[in-house]
């Protein structure tokens, strides 16, 4: 039942901000999307599934080298929307109302699985992870791009304290070390990998998802109040007792499966 509550949390949510999701800056213009390209050097015969696409920006990058794209949501109010922007473009794109952790796919259909900037709002990660492996073919190619936790946990209790404040369909991030024991469980091997520093400016960021100008203050009260050791960790910049930036991890990870 409480996973059931967190999805239609995450519907609710997404499908009231599906335009801001196309048009969202660290969203269309990360500069892993030209590293999707560049890691999979994708071949005009394969057939990809993006997972959880928001607003469809790894299914555009990837859709004018592959055969087809299937392009997932949960939300068929973020994938219409998503449709409604790509369909004009691309011919190989076919859009399926799914949830990642239970994908309408037979096994080993796909040459290549993506999810970006989406595993944070699923319930069951590891049930996830097991679907993404059954519905690749032996070989094919699995790319992770998510918000991560800090290992240490007094870190990874602040970033996940202000992701839930700011989006209460906010699951979870996971620790690198936790994805990688799920790729191990289900016979995925990391073979690429790359760890970064995402920066938000807070304005804009905390109001993606926010409903109310209270709810947006106690994001920001909380990080305000944070000690020095953490506010350094994250880069959190303040002018004038209001929040202007931080930083996050985020990991971009190629997987094979074995």
């Amino acid at each position: 039942m409480e996973d059931k509550n967190i999805k239609n949390k995450v519907k609710s949510v997404f499908g009231k901000n599906a335009e801001e999701y196309v048009s969202s800056e660290s969203h269309a213009k990360g500069d892993d999307l030209p590293l999707l390209i560049e890691w999979l050097q994708p071949k005009s015969t394969w057939v990809v599934l993006d997972v959880a696409t928001g607003g469809g920006h790894v299914a555009k990058t990837l859709a004018p080298h592959v055969s087809t794209v299937f392009s997932t949501d949960l939300t068929e109010e973020m994938l219409a929307n998503t449709a409604k922007h790509l369909k004009t473009q691309f011919q190989n794109i076919f859009y399926v109302i799914a949830d990642a952790e239970s994908l309408p796919f037979l096994e080993g259909t796909f040459d290549v699985v993506t999810c970006r900037i989406a595993p944070h709002h699923f319930p069951s990660p590891a049930s996830f992870i097991k679907e993404v492996s059954r519905v690749l073919k032996p070989s094919g190619r699995f790319v992770l791009i998510d918000n991560v936790a800090p290992e240490n946990p007094r870190f990874d209790v602040f970033m996940n304290t202000v992701e839930k404040l700011r989006d209460e369909s906010h699951v979870r991030c996971q620790t690198t070390e936790e994805w990688r024991e799920l790729f191990t469980q289900n016979n995925l091997e990391v073979i690429q990998e790359l760890a970064r520093k995402k920066t938000f400016k807070f304005p804009t960021w905390v109001a993606r998802t926010t409903e109310s100008q209270e709810q947006r203050d106690q994001v920001e009260q909380y990080i305000l109040a944070a000690n020095e050791e953490i506010k350094n960790y994250f880069s959190i910049i303040v002018e004038n007792n209001c929040v202007q930036s931080h930083q996050i991890d985020e990991w971009m990870v190629l997987c094979e499966k074995r």
